[in-house]
């Protein structure tokens, strides 16, 4: 994991306190700079999966002051190279306490201000959305993977999908609200202009990467319940954006855009099979999303907070497992049901 700075002005007769407080948690390095006779700027260097522990623990204490801010930040690299955390005081008991809270994820608060920021309905997303549609319709009609897969690389359905999930997990209304807006228009923009594409141009419903998209089996289900996991355990663990975001939309972008083509183009059994998986893999994705943010521990920092937000969190999970299970008994059926139809023909 890397490293943060954590940062905080305190009044300099409260370090004490602080003191106490950090002397059982393992972090780097901790420095005092005083900056006047009532204030110290306090800053910790710690690993990045120590981070929410050592911010719930400044919010629990300090969050009611007016006076609060917490500042943290991401650092590039330190020298001396510095492998382990250590305890901030001599109490060894203490940082093998702290281990076993630690998480292997950066801290809540850092992840929910990156996927607030994603979730944002802007110009630049609409415009992302709207190339990466147009280029995705251009390798389904020309049958070039490259194409579809350079269609994925800049597609911005990320944001909006985790951001999503993240609202289930923390039970956050406001951020749910934003989130679902977001996809909601975006994903209708890139319906819209596939059909308006689909309307003017000339779609083959015979062509390889189309007819791929048309039909829905078992292992369509497994790779939209695997890019959705590891999108959201990537996420949380800080990895690339880019690379989180192919991983969303290789189950997204190529069907919905196909769905929109073949409705344009009236061959509308096709397109009612890659809207199948369309919703198949929404589903897929978000459940996958929800149990990955779970299972990393994405919690409120309230216990009447987290209340709510298991709430909201199995209310989630169940009514995605039970569409799922609609929808791979419907699988199963059509699949029997064009076995039978071959042998009868």
């Amino acid at each position: 994991m890397p490293l943060r700075l954590l940062e905080v002005i305190l009044p300099t007769d409260q370090i004490a306190m602080v003191d106490e407080m950090l002397r059982e948690t393992a972090i780097v390095n901790i420095w005092y700079d005083q900056i006047s006779e009532q204030q110290t700027l306090l800053k910790i260097l710690a690993q990045a999966e120590q981070t929410e522990l050592l911010i719930d623990l400044f919010e629990q204490r300090f969050g009611q002051e007016p006076w609060f801010r917490l500042i943290l930040l991401p650092v590039a690299a330190t020298v001396p190279r510095e492998a382990e955390p250590t305890a901030a005081t001599a109490g060894e008991v203490g940082a093998e306490e702290t281990d076993k809270k630690k998480q292997e994820r950066i801290s809540r608060e850092e992840l929910y201000a990156n996927i607030q920021e994603m979730a944002r309905l802007t110009r630049v997303y609409l415009g992302m959305v709207f190339l990466s549609t147009v280029v995705a319709a251009a390798g389904l009609l020309n049958d070039n993977v490259a194409v579809i897969i350079g269609a994925m690389v800049i597609a911005p359905l990320l944001g909006p999908i985790l951001a999503q999930a993240m609202a289930t997990t923390l039970g956050d209304f406001d951020l749910g609200r934003l989130a679902l807006r977001t996809n909601l228009i975006g994903l209708t923009l890139a319906l819209v202009l596939s059909i308006f594409l689909g309307l003017i141009l000339t779609v083959s419903p015979y062509g390889r990467e189309v007819t791929a998209r048309t039909n829905i089996g078992l292992g369509d289900i497994f790779v939209a319940l695997a890019s959705g996991g590891a999108g959201a355990l990537a996420f949380t663990a800080g990895a690339s954006t880019v690379l989180v975001g192919v991983m969303v939309a290789v189950a997204l972008l190529p069907p919905l855009a196909n769905f929109g083509l073949l409705l344009g183009s009236g061959y509308l059994f096709p397109a009612l099979g890659a809207g199948l998986l369309l919703v198949t893999n929404i589903i897929c994705v978000n459940l996958a999303a929800v149990i990955v943010f779970w299972l990393q521990g994405v919690r409120p920092t309230t216990w009447w907070e987290e209340k709510k937000a298991r709430r909201a969190t199995v209310i989630s999970v169940g009514a995605c497992l039970g569409l799922l299970a609609v929808l791979i008994v419907a699988v199963i059926l059509a699949q029997h049901v064009k076995t039978l139809v071959f042998y009868l023909l």
